[in-house]
């Protein structure tokens, strides 16, 4: 039995997902409690992906700056920056 069209089968014959990061953050989000995904680099090897959640404490052109729960101010640069958005309050 086929179901709008498609195969009956959870995901036979459908293309692959996939998922677009988008930079949801502007001015008015400083002090908000946000989850900054980013490109990390490393020491030696290519960069990580790495996510940062905390509260935005500055946002321009350049930088995003996060205060993780650990007390860290965490510098991304906006260039690095893969996605971001505002989340609940914990």
């Amino acid at each position: 039995m086929e179901h709008g069209g498609g195969p009956a089968t959870p995901g036979a014959g459908r293309a692959r997902l996939r998922y677009r990061y988008v930079l949801r953050l502007g001015p008015g989000d400083v002090g908000r409690r946000v989850v900054v995904r980013w490109r990390r680099p490393t020491v030696a090897g290519p960069d990580e992906v790495a996510d940062v959640l905390g509260q935005l404490e500055a946002l321009d052109d350049q930088v995003l700056r996060v205060r993780n729960r650990h007390g860290e101010l965490i510098v991304i640069p906006r260039a690095r920056a893969l996605a971001g958005k505002v989340v609940p309050p914990r």
